[in-house]
């Protein structure tokens, strides 16, 4: 988790890493949103540049490409930028030692549990004694949640029933396709290439969320900004989300404009490239509700439940002012 404290401690050090480079100089009516230069917000961010959605919607957009993940949160708690993408559950962290951020759902496509096609493996019970891939390490939600659901649905401890490998989400990719595990647990990008490249579905975090009594699945991933903003760039924002909201649905409706930004998303085939197109069009959200809400509170009462203080956050406590809803 990143503090006040640990950002002022290593900031120099931590951007450093993180090779930030500097961000564009910012223009009246301009939003600065980071983004991975081929990350899935890259791809969102060139479509509404390349619709023209920024003057229609009266704001210029002003973009900060960011090295790694990680980067982001050091960028928006530093006044880098005014948006980037992240975990509503960081957010929910970070509001709970005082940074008043916001979250409004960027996508609902969550992770896979992946199989080669013809693998024996065709249900979680199959994985007994399995190598099992996680992308991520020993306290990503995804190990976390999947764990919890094992022990609910087969009664039985993962962690033990299985022979967990943590990783990065390339390597795991690679070492699946090279036979070198039986199973992996992905993030929806590397899932959805994985099936393009002939790898089969189990499980979804969907299925795990909804049979550990969480409903509807609540996005995970969204746009988070600091309350402040909305007093200082509140036109620009809405903008922002317009615009965004007017991409997907290009995205989701011509494929014309998914091979315009192919460059963007790299695929290693055609077939991958199409999987790749439907697995984002299947995790446009809809709009956030007050239903969507109730189910993260459930799943951050079920995650501190968990003992998962590593993964929410020690003393974390749900706030439902954190989730922005349209129109209010």
């Amino acid at each position: 988790m990143i503090t006040r404290r640990t950002w002022l401690a290593g900031t120099t050090a931590t951007l450093g890493a993180a090779a930030l480079p500097q961000p564009v100089n910012a223009q009246p009516g301009a939003l600065r949103v980071a983004s991975l230069k081929f990350g899935s917000v890259s791809w969102l961010l060139a479509t509404i540049k390349a619709e023209g959605l920024e003057a229609a919607n009266g704001f210029k957009l002003d973009t900060l490409e960011i090295a790694t993940n990680q980067a982001g949160p050091v960028a928006l708690l530093a006044g880098e930028v005014d948006m980037i993408v992240s975990d509503w559950t960081w957010a929910l962290r970070q509001r709970s030692l005082g940074d008043k951020l916001k979250f409004a759902p960027y996508s609902s496509a969550l992770g896979s549990l992946m199989v080669p096609n013809d693998s024996p493996i065709r249900s979680l019970a199959d994985l007994k004694g399995k190598r099992l891939g996680i992308a991520g390490t020993a306290i990503d939600k995804s190990w976390v949640l999947l764990g919890a659901y094992a022990k609910k649905a087969i009664g039985v401890d993962l962690a033990t029933y299985v022979t967990p490998v943590f990783g990065a989400a390339p390597l795991l990719t690679e070492e699946i396709k090279n036979g070198r595990l039986d199973a992996v647990l992905n993030f929806w990008t590397f899932a959805a290439r994985l099936s393009g490249a002939g790898f089969r579905q189990v499980l979804t975090m969907a299925d795990v969320l909804k049979g550990l009594g969480v409903e509807p699945a609540p996005a995970l991933v969204g746009y988070i900004w600091k309350e402040e903003l909305a007093a200082k760039k509140g036109a620009e924002l809405a903008g922002f989300l317009k615009a965004a909201a007017g991409a997907n649905v290009v995205l989701r409706k011509d494929d014309a404009a998914w091979v315009r930004i192919r460059d963007l998303v790299k695929p290693q085939s055609d077939a991958e490239f199409t999987a790749i197109r439907d697995y984002y069009r299947a995790g446009i959200p809809g709009a956030w509700t007050a239903a969507e809400t109730s189910a993260a509170g459930k799943l951050t009462e079920l995650l501190i439940g968990l003992g998962s203080k590593d993964v929410i956050g020690s003393g974390t406590k749900f706030d439902g002012e954190l989730f922005h809803i349209a129109g209010t």
